[in-house]
């Protein structure tokens, strides 16, 4: 952050990348029209969430997600599928973890794809999560994936970025989860050479301008 503020040219500057943890992702997501989840970030150690907070994360549904309130998903336990019986003991386990906030999201039907970019638009791939890279991919309008991925990684002011979007409809998009430099698999090899490519243009772009 000093370097930043002393003017020095930084990809994915700290606070967009400080806007990634979760409990911000959150709150700059939900206050803004982009198409997003209804989301609880509280204390793992607090008390539960009421009847009425469970009805409206999942209203007549069954499960929530559960996923850690900082960073990123780091291992399988960070983002759970949670029945709604079972959420005190979820979030028991993240306590004992020493997780100390987590985000209690509604889930969001449909199929799921991963996409990765870099902010100009001449890097972006995605697949379908479910079924993986090189199979089928699921028949979503790719128009409106782009958009809310760029829009939303404009919002949270990222260059290199990546993330998940389920699409309830195949028109109707909603950003799920958004990360700063992820591992862009399985496309690391293009990417690398866009990122990199990105990068020169944005040192020649600040010296000649």
């Amino acid at each position: 952050m000093p370097l930043e503020a002393d003017g020095a040219l930084v990809v994915n500057g700290p606070t967009s990348v400080l806007n990634c943890h979760r409990h911000r992702l959150v709150k700059r997501m939900m206050a803004s029209t982009l198409a997003f989840p209804r989301t609880l970030i509280q204390a793992s150690s607090g008390a539960p969430p009421t009847a009425a907070q469970l009805e409206t994360l999942a209203p007549g549904g069954r499960t929530v997600w559960i996923k850690r309130g900082d960073v990123h998903a780091e291992r399988r336990e960070d983002v759970v599928e949670t029945a709604l019986d079972d959420v005190s003991s979820t979030l028991t386990a993240f306590a004992q973890r020493n997780i100390a906030w987590v985000a209690l999201q509604q889930h969001v039907p449909g199929p799921v794809v991963k996409f990765y970019a870099v902010a100009d638009g001449r890097f972006f791939r995605w697949y379908g999560a479910d079924t993986g890279f090189g199979s089928e991919p699921p028949e979503i309008d790719e128009d409106r994936l782009r958009a809310l991925a760029f829009d939303a990684a404009a919002l949270l002011g990222l260059e290199v970025f990546g993330g998940d979007v389920a699409f309830p409809a195949a028109d109707h998009p909603v950003l799920i989860d958004l990360n700063d430099w992820p591992s862009f698999a399985p496309f690391r090899a293009d990417a690398a050479g866009a990122i990199a490519e990105y990068i020169q243009d944005r040192i020649e772009n600040r010296t000649t301008a």
